[in-house]
């Protein structure tokens, strides 16, 4: 058990300004259990904040602790001493999506992170006991954090539709794309292009199981689906270059200014099935879990820069930069 009343915070008060401060530790309420965060990864959605003061129509109002990707050790409760990942959205259980079974679509999710919902850059944190995952053993925090990362990947696919031997392709090789080229992988298909712009992440998708690490210059061939994990409107426009007539062509990345555009006479002349990735469902973690303990995928392969929780800052301009895959921040 804790004893400390106060603990380190990182908080987003604008554009490029994160400061730390020390901060009431929460109390759990109800239903809930006290997280001592372990690791934090930084993801692209957490970057538009911190270079945008928002993302796509949610504006930065006031100060925010961002912060999405983490894992870390319960004190006190029935899942006391246990690590857990840990689900950063809270659908209402009400609305037409969520009784649909649809939660990653519920209309008035609460996100850590976003909007009024702080995240997990601070050493704690309460959230619901519904939605933390219990680790099996050997999986750290690092391991435990990569699983949202992974759930995403793993609800493209789904989306996507894959049959084992489809050909696939994967627009964008960040921590999200090479992700997808594993799990591509791992399912049976061949994945005959991994395009990126920068010449070290075409390496890492080669060796996360792509055929070829292709520069967006040199685009060129047919697949039978494509998932597309940039955001930008070039990316869109390889991922329908890439696709065959009669495709699937799924949109995961975020584009910076809310919108996308595409060269639409190519996309109708192929009839091509666009479809819009909005995170994942509920049962990507157990699945996601299982993969992982079983060996068929790697997340920790992916993580290129560790820093601790006073260096978020400097943890922020390492991503930004992206020098490396994925950077984690560990309070």
């Amino acid at each position: 058990m804790h004893t400390a009343t106060t603990a380190p915070v990182a908080r987003l008060h604008g554009r490029h300004d994160v400061r730390i401060a020390d901060e009431p530790v929460p109390e759990p309420g109800p239903g809930e259990s006290l997280v001592r965060i372990e690791a934090v990864g930084l993801c692209g959605s957490d970057l538009h904040w911190y270079e945008e003061g928002g993302i796509g129509d949610a504006r930065l109002d006031a100060p925010l602790v961002v912060g999405h990707e983490f894992a870390g050790v319960v004190e006190g409760g029935a899942l006391d001493g246990r690590r857990v990942a840990v689900d950063p959205a809270l659908p209402c259980y009400r609305c037409e999506p969520c009784l649909r079974g649809d939660r990653n679509l519920c209309l008035s999710v609460a996100f850590a992170g976003h909007g009024a919902t702080d995240g997990a850059l601070r050493r704690y944190l309460a959230w619901p006991d519904h939605a933390l995952y219990p680790l099996p053993e050997g999986f750290d925090g690092v391991t435990g954090a990569m699983l949202e990362p992974l759930g995403v990947a793993l609800h493209a696919l789904d989306l996507g539709h894959v049959r084992i031997g489809d050909s696939a392709a994967v627009v964008g090789c960040g921590p999200i794309g090479l992700l997808v080229v594993q799990a591509l992988r791992a399912h049976g298909a061949r994945v005959a292009a991994a395009v990126d712009p920068l010449e070290h992440r075409r390496a890492a998708a080669v060796e996360s199981g792509a055929e070829a690490g292709v520069a967006p210059a040199e685009v060129s061939g047919s697949v039978d689906v494509v998932f597309e994990v940039s955001g930008s409107e070039a990316a869109v426009d390889a991922a329908i270059a890439l696709a065959r007539p009669g495709a699937r062509v799924v949109l995961v990345g975020i584009p910076d200014e809310d919108r996308t555009t595409f060269r639409a006479s190519v996309a109708r002349r192929k009839g091509l099935s666009l479809i819009v990735a909005r995170r994942m469902k509920e049962d990507v973690y157990p699945r996601g879990i299982r993969l992982v303990e079983a060996g068929l995928l790697d997340t920790d392969r992916l993580v290129s820069h560790r820093f601790a929780l006073a260096d978020t800052a400097e943890a922020f301009a390492v991503a930004v930069a992206r020098t490396g895959l994925k950077v984690v921040v560990e309070p």
